[in-house]
């Protein structure tokens, strides 16, 4: 399944990062997120100058948990 990214949003004040993969051991990290209710991924990409980040439209929880497993397992990108 391939994502669509799109650029970081920042639509909200407060996002609680829910989960995260290992961002000290890869240039590109994942991170669960959950704001206004729903949920989203946020990627961030250091193998740059300068950070790119990017993030999944919003989901309801359990769409977004389910995307978040298949990130993690490498069924999408």
């Amino acid at each position: 399944m391939r994502l669509r990214w799109m650029p970081d949003a920042r639509r909200t004040a407060y996002v609680r990062v829910v989960e995260h993969n290992c961002d000290d051991c890869v240039p590109v990290s994942y991170e669960l997120c959950a704001a206004g209710g729903l949920m989203f991924i946020r990627r961030t990409d250091r193998s740059r100058d300068k950070p790119l980040v990017r993030e999944t439209e919003r989901l309801i929880t359990y769409r977004a948990r389910d995307l978040w497993r298949d990130l993690l397992l490498g069924l999408a990108r």
